[in-house]
């Protein structure tokens, strides 16, 4: 195995192994997914621990920059003292002398504001919304040491620690805040909102609830046997790391496609490995150990709590991730909405412009959270 380091911390890299996610969903007759793949949406972290405190202005975005909009690099604190850097988008055309509704946008699992939660954000903007693109606690340009680590309660916290920072800003509508939650950050918004009543409508896109793709991937029922296996396996690092061991991470996103890749590893790479979507803090890796604490998350468990606020999931028609959309859809309370967007696949709404049902999305916050409002010209 190759030895990287990322900041100050040894790493370990090692591939995705047989267990793993993603080769359950090609196969899809294992029974679980191995506790320690993490990146089971192959969506990235961020290209250092040292990002945070180096956030760059510049426009490195994996999207063309739109003159609709005005951009603001942003920092801000969440509950766990961990710094967040975000990218504020604003329409040029707002009418500041009244307060506008707000939108936050969570990027994939791994995944960094410049990549398809950013293109979210300046197209909501477009539309007239104030929207705010985040990094997630210990990924991207936020802060969290060691980086490359998934935390359940601080990607949750994320969520709230955003409605924080928008709601003081005085061009914002404090009560018409909404959450636009990507892959993975679907189900991170989803528990946001059953705790924050704060969050006024929620809309999920490709969502992945990332505790049962950890536990046991796309399988019905929990395979106790295998789980307590990952766990032990995951039990064994944490000692080899504590007797000096370099820290072992999984990689999500194959680095290279063979004719014997799947066609899941495939639509990955043809994201997050080529220009389409490549950027340099979202490399598809997390730590071997964060599987422990993200195998107790679940998404869907308090779904209940979010009524009467509505929700919106929204997947492709042939995405393998739709089954976690249609679960979460069974388990929550009304008002509620499942979009199936025709000829779409779970990776294509990342970035598909055309494939991105906008004016759904559009309609649904117009419904929930108000008018947006314009300047005369």
């Amino acid at each position: 195995m190759n030895a990287d380091v990322v900041g100050r911390n040894p790493v370990r890299r090692t591939s995705v192994g047989p267990g793993a996610l993603r080769r359950h969903l090609l196969k899809v007759a294992a029974v679980a997914a191995a506790v320690g793949t993490l990146a089971c949406q192959s969506a990235g972290q961020g290209a250092g621990g040292a990002a945070s405190a180096q956030a760059t202005e510049a426009w490195d975005k994996t999207f063309a920059r739109s003159a609709l909009v005005s951009h603001e690099k942003v920092t801000f604190h969440n509950r766990l003292g961990i710094k967040l850097v975000a990218d504020l988008y604003v329409p040029t055309n707002l009418d500041r002398t009244k307060r506008a509704p707000a939108i936050i946008v969570g990027h994939p699992y791994g995944g960094v504001k410049e990549q398809t939660s950013g293109l979210y954000a300046q197209t909501m903007a477009e539309r007239g919304f104030i929207t705010l693109a985040f990094d997630a606690s210990y990924n991207g340009e936020s802060g969290g040491q060691p980086h490359f680590i998934a935390s359940p309660e601080a990607f949750v916290e994320d969520f709230s620690a955003s409605v924080d920072y928008l709601g003081a800003n005085p061009l914002v509508d404090r009560d018409r805040i909404g959450v636009i939650g990507v892959c993975g950050s679907g189900g991170f918004g989803l528990a946001a909102a059953a705790i924050d009543p704060r969050i006024k409508a929620v809309a999920t896109v490709s969502m992945y609830d990332i505790g049962q793709a950890t536990r046991q991937g796309l399988a019905e029922q929990l395979d106790k046997g295998a789980l307590t296996k990952n766990l032990e396996r995951i039990a064994a690092q944490r000692w080899a790391e504590v007797d000096g061991a370099p820290r072992a991470m999984t990689v999500g996103t194959p680095e290279v496609i063979t004719e014997r890749s799947s066609a899941i590893d495939r639509e990955f790479f043809d994201y997050y490995r080529t220009p389409r979507g490549q950027h340099p803090r979202s490399t598809t890796a997390m730590s071997l150990t964060s599987a422990a604490p993200m195998s107790l998350f679940g998404s869907f468990e308090h779904l209940e709590r979010i009524s009467p606020r509505p929700v919106l999931f929204i997947t492709g028609d042939h995405a393998h991730s739709r089954i976690f959309s249609e679960h979460a859809f069974a388990k929550a309370s009304e008002p509620k909405e499942l979009f199936v967007v025709p000829g779409a696949g779970h990776v294509d709404l990342y970035d598909r412009v055309q494939l991105i049902p906008w004016d759904k999305l559009t309609s649904f916050f117009h419904s929930q959270l108000g008018p947006t409002a314009a300047a005369s010209r």
